[in-house]
């Protein structure tokens, strides 16, 4: 099965006292390049989240967003530091003795002064977190993995019907490039009797003429080729599993040997349908950027 690079997978875990939300989304890219955000007292996980996607992602450029919510309220306390609220108020205390000030010392006054209270998080079990964190980002995955193949499904279609449209231009190539010898041979002939009339023909001249027009012409081996990568890049669609960089190689080559085809044809409609065939495999080569 083919999976596309594009897709989108959400899962969220709710309990008494903890909200998660995982959110997985990715668009086409060259190689793998996951960015993953969470919130700042989970980055000790980073690592082994990374490591988790490796079984789903091999391709593409995949954001991944993280919220964790804890509604225990056993998170964080807050600390009042006395000793430095004395300091505050002795301070305080002197000034408005030495300045005559009248303005009272209230409590709503130091408890705003910087580091009387300060809130501290309580140390995480990373191992619990992990547990919780792991279910969702597993459901993530999985629908994530889904969406692309669902799209991916489409593609292969797509693709499975553009190859065997390339495979009756082939065919159509084939079958009418040894014409053009013959037509040739023919008006060869035709033109050197019109020109040298009552005097005898030579046909080893001709012969020759014709065998040099043939390897100028002849496609045959490009048509094997071509033949041989439509085929190829069927099976691989077929075989499935992260294969857009194979297709991507086949591509370029099926381009090569169709821009061959078309250098050596001296014929309209056979130029007609070596353009058909580069401008199918061009459709093919973008609906591959696509693939995982």
């Amino acid at each position: 099965m083919i999976k596309s690079m594009t897709g989108f997978g959400r899962s969220e875990l709710t309990t008494r006292d903890r909200h998660i939300l995982v959110e997985i989304k990715a668009v086409n890219h060259r190689f793998c390049d996951v960015s993953i955000k969470l919130p700042k007292k989970l980055n000790f996980l980073e690592t082994e989240i990374r490591n988790f996607l490796k079984d789903y992602i091999q391709r593409g450029k995949v954001d991944v967003f993280i919220t964790y919510e804890d509604h225990s309220g056993k998170d964080s306390h807050v600390v009042y530091n006395r000793e430095l609220a004395s300091q505050y108020i002795n301070y305080l205390r002197e000034m408005k003795d030495a300045y005559g000030l009248t303005t009272e010392i209230d409590v709503n006054g130091i408890g705003r002064f910087p580091d009387v209270f300060t809130i501290e998080e309580e140390s995480v079990d990373e191992n619990m977190i992990w547990q919780e964190l792991e279910k969702p980002l597993r459901e993530a995955c999985e629908r994530f993995v889904a969406a692309r193949e669902t799209e991916g499904e489409k593609l292969l279609t797509d693709l499975l019907a553009k190859l065997d449209s390339m495979q009756e231009m082939v065919a159509y190539i084939e079958a009418e490039s040894p014409k053009i010898i013959e037509e040739y041979k023919t008006r060869l002939t035709e033109k050197i009797s019109e020109l040298s009339k009552n005097v005898e023909i030579d046909a080893q001249r001709i012969a020759t003429e014709v065998t040099i027009f043939a390897d100028k012409v002849c496609v045959d081996e490009e048509i094997v080729r071509l033949k041989s990568h439509v085929d190829g890049t069927k099976a691989i669609l077929v075989e499935g599993g992260s294969i857009g960089r194979k297709l991507d190689f086949l591509v370029q080559e099926m381009n090569r040997e169709a821009n061959t085809i078309l250098s050596k044809s001296n014929t309209l409609h056979i130029s007609n349908k070596g353009i058909d065939l580069k401008t199918e495999i061009e459709k093919i080569r973008e609906q591959i950027q696509n693939i995982e």
